[in-house]
């Protein structure tokens, strides 16, 4: 007698019928899918359309030459970089500024200096970093009173979270541009405009730190008549700390590149000599500025890293490697 209990595969009809109900949901993905990628690529045709379209036809037929300024825009020689980055005298020197590495250098000696671009950057690197303490230190104050598990008054936290909005909701280019009407061209207005959008973006990744916190420290010192800053200051700082130390740093990172940006249009810095060199064609130049920023950058992560693992332990920051 045939058994009846068990379908194709040795199936009970309960599985059959679950794997039947598998299958139709993969199906439906796949045709999600499929529709998505139809999706994103007739939006990447429109949008190719209309750059030909505002390119006077132009933008298909010179796809194929995009490249081309990387090959041309290249220095005599590879150690000109070198010696545009380090204000090293350039054999090629014909009383041009393009290959002037040496008239800008900042003199501190007769004989000791300090090379123009490197001059230009400690300058963005400082706007960077006064503009993260300045930003981090009053996102920290406010973090507190927009995270809900430590304020009960809806009113402070609505008013604190809007004061971030605004602050974050314009990039710092923009508002450097309204405030150099005030504050004139200079690093001063680049300072204010990264500071306050750092207000901004810090203090909503504080303030979401804060609410993910362990509150029973918080109800430990509650329940022996502790203030609330003291339940701020023990038990909820020292679990954050690590967390905001990590994204206080990142914002540097970010910093940094918003600083450059904001030299580009008059803040100072680098910004602005990068802006010169690329649009007068000073190749040696340019290539010099680009391997100064980047080395820049992986510092400060290298040094985020290690700041880090001195806060929280290198074996919290090693936990699960081994099973990787």
């Amino acid at each position: 007698m045939a058994d009846t209990t068990h379908g194709p595969g040795g199936l009970s009809p309960a599985g059959a019928t679950l794997l039947e109900h598998y299958r139709g949901q993969v199906r439906t993905r796949r045709i999600y899918t499929i529709l998505v990628v139809i999706g994103v690529l007739v939006a990447l045709f429109a949008a190719m359309s209309y750059a030909n379209s505002a390119n006077s036809g132009k933008f298909f037929e010179r796809l194929p030459y995009m490249f081309d300024f990387i090959k041309n825009f290249m220095p005599r020689d590879p150690f000109e970089i070198f010696r545009a980055m380090f204000g090293i005298e350039s054999p090629y020197f014909d009383g041009s500024a393009k290959y002037d590495y040496t008239s800008s250098n900042i003199y501190l000696t007769d004989t000791f200096y300090i090379p123009n671009f490197i001059y230009q950057l400690i300058v963005t690197v400082n706007i960077a970093v006064v503009s993260t303490i300045i930003g981090g230190t009053f996102a920290f104050c406010l973090c507190f009173f927009a995270a809900t598990n430590l304020v009960g008054a809806g009113a402070v936290r609505w008013v604190v979270r809007r004061i971030m909005e605004v602050m974050r909701a314009f990039p710092e280019i923009v508002i450097a541009g309204l405030l150099t009407a005030v504050l004139s061209i200079g690093p001063i207005a680049a300072i204010a405009a990264v500071s306050l959008h750092t207000v901004g973006a810090l203090g909503k990744l504080f303030f979401e730190v804060v609410e993910n916190a362990d509150m029973k420290p918080d109800e430990g010192l509650k329940s022996v008549g502790a203030s609330w800053l003291e339940r701020v200051r023990y038990a909820i700082v020292p679990q954050v700390m690590p967390n905001f130390v990590s994204y206080g740093l990142l914002r540097m990172e970010i910093n940094v590149r918003a600083s450059t940006i904001i030299g580009a249009v008059g803040g100072g810095g680098i910004g602005e000599v990068f802006r010169l060199s690329i649009g007068r064609d000073y190749a040696a130049q340019t290539y010099a500025i680009i391997i100064l920023l980047l080395v820049t950058i992986i510092a400060i992560d290298q040094f985020s890293g290690w700041l880090r693992g001195r806060l929280v332990g290198d074996a919290s920051l090693n936990f699960g490697k081994a099973s990787v």
